[in-house]
């Protein structure tokens, strides 16, 4: 069972690094962070009652929560407040909604810098692109690995724009990391258990998909798994969960959206490109998760989706994309928020 221990704010810091102190000397991990009104400091590990008993005594030390939820690192009941995580210039949460935009997989050169160059024109905050593709035929294409490492380098020098893309292994996280401001873990490899310790282990910020079959209190659980490792930059991402029904390619489960902002206190995007598998359905789907609370969306974009290598059918192409960046700011404005970059209203550039 994981504990938090409630801290004074207004202690000395002697008085804090007293708590920790205690905490770490009994063989235990300490995770802190603070409220407006409080520190909370998470004890990681198997903490027995009469300890708990000594570390309630201690002077800082308000009171001891015990009946935290399982995912308790990342439920408000550790952080009420909402957390932004911050993708080198670009913060996540908040009042702006993040965009993330590109091809499925990084194809060749001309095709990426191409993408890359459209999206930032339109307003993307942020490049994705599949270095390492997992996909469900061995035959499909898998991406170009390291090269394609170095292809959006090259992009994110060209345009400005954090990279995003997908780890797929434990043992690549160090290499992916090189090149990446966040690293993904696909939906495939949300219960990748050693893969989202290792993540978890690098000071990157992590984009965590939702399986395409897992509950929310998986998602939330797996999410754990990254903070419990000592990394609390965390984005959630709802992509489409699989139902009975075969129109689209998954169900955008809208309800995740307002529900894990209620949850936890980490950031929430969406992915309307996987839940419809088709373009056409892109952008109302877009609308509804900026609607609903979404605090980004990840959208593929390819300049020339029929010959695309990967989700060529769900992809926007430039001048959709353009088109989307202009409805969502009109949708952004309504529930009194803005697209990341655009200016406040009633504020001249």
């Amino acid at each position: 069972m994981l504990v938090i221990a409630v801290i004074d704010r207004n202690c000395l810091l002697k008085d804090k690094a007293d708590v920790v102190r205690f905490i770490e000397k009994q063989g235990l991990r300490v995770q802190v962070s603070e409220t407006d009104t409080e520190s909370l400091l998470a004890v990681i590990g198997d903490l027995p009652s009469d300890l708990g008993a000594a570390l309630e005594a201690l002077p800082a030390v308000l009171e001891i929560r015990r009946d935290s939820p399982p995912y308790a690192l990342v439920s408000r009941a550790h952080r009420p407040d909402a957390s932004r995580v911050r993708v080198r210039d670009v913060h996540v949460g908040g009042d702006e909604i993040a965009l993330i935009a590109g091809p499925c997989a990084v194809e060749n050169r001309r095709v990426l810098l191409s993408a890359a160059r459209a999206v930032a024109a339109a307003g993307a905050s942020m490049l994705r692109g599949g270095a390492f593709k997992p996909r469900t035929s061995p035959y499909s294409f898998q991406g170009l690995g390291s090269e394609g490492l170095e292809l959006l380098a090259e992009a994110r020098d060209a345009t400005g724009l954090p990279v995003v893309t997908e780890v797929v292994a434990p043992e690549d996280v160090e290499l992916v990391a090189g090149t990446a401001d966040m690293l993904q873990i696909g939906s495939r490899n949300m219960q990748n258990f050693r893969l989202l310790s290792a993540v978890g282990e690098q000071p990157l910020p992590v984009l965590l998909k939702r399986g395409m079959m897992a509950t929310i209190e998986e998602l939330l659980l797996a999410a754990e798994y990254v903070l419990a490792a000592g990394n609390a930059r965390v984005i959630l991402c709802e992509r489409g969960i699989r139902t009975f029904e075969r129109a689209t390619r998954n169900t955008l489960d809208i309800c995740a959206v307002p529900l894990l902002k209620e949850e936890t206190h980490l950031p929430v995007i969406v992915d309307p490109s996987h839940a419809a598998g088709r373009r056409e359905l892109v952008p109302a789907l877009a609308r509804a998760a900026v609607a609903a609370g979404a605090d980004g969306l990840i959208i593929e974009v390819h300049p020339r989706p029929e010959r695309a290598l990967s989700d060529g059918r769900q992809s926007l192409t430039p001048g959709g994309f353009e088109r989307l960046v202009g409805e969502l700011t009109a949708v952004a404005r309504a529930v009194g928020r803005r697209l990341h970059g655009a200016t406040p209203a009633g504020v001249s550039r």
